[in-house]
């Protein structure tokens, strides 16, 4: 496979991580929150994120899906994993790779709030607001970037280039 366009290095991604770290752990300091990991995308990200947090959390992960082997969304959440713990009276900090269409987002966030969560945020590694067919907007953002369909540090294309240090942009 031919090399693609690195948009975000590794010194670049590392330094934003830890800002965001600071960012959360201000906002939410003397409190306890409960980071949700969005898989398997996000699962790189909130490890480094989570790291960097210097206040109380609990942490899981959901898994949801909307691309299946394809680099346009299907407009469908389905969700494959929800964890089996009492979201009653948390704050919960959902953190995810990227927010393109939004979709997913506002799923997860009206399931955490009917679950009971008395608060729901999200951060994100990377936002791409040309794409989104709703309003939301993500709490904490590490990067806005262009349309594009990324891979690397978490993000893949059909469950490849996960383990890239880095976000290039995937070109077929």
């Amino acid at each position: 496979m031919e090399r693609r366009r690195i948009l975000l290095t590794k010194e670049e991604i590392d330094k934003r991580v830890k800002d965001l770290a600071r960012e959360v752990s201000r906002k939410y300091a003397g409190e306890e929150v409960l980071v949700i990991g969005v898989l398997k995308g996000a699962w790189i990200f909130m490890a480094d994120l989570v790291r960097a947090m210097d206040i109380e959390i609990e942490c899981d992960f959901v898994r949801v899906a909307s691309y299946g082997g394809r680099t346009e969304t299907s407009g469908q959440v389905c969700l494959l994993y929800w964890p089996g713990i009492d979201f009653a009276g948390k704050k919960v900090l959902v953190v995810d790779d990227i927010v393109d269409t939004g979709l997913t987002s506002v799923f997860l966030r009206k399931r955490f709030l009917e679950e009971g969560a008395v608060s729901v945020e999200f951060c994100v590694l990377l936002d791409k607001p040309s794409r989104r067919k709703t309003d939301f907007k993500p709490d904490y953002v590490g990067f806005t970037i262009p349309d594009h369909f990324v891979v690397g540090y978490g993000m893949d294309f059909n469950e490849r280039y996960r383990n890239l240090p880095h976000v290039e942009v995937y070109k077929e």
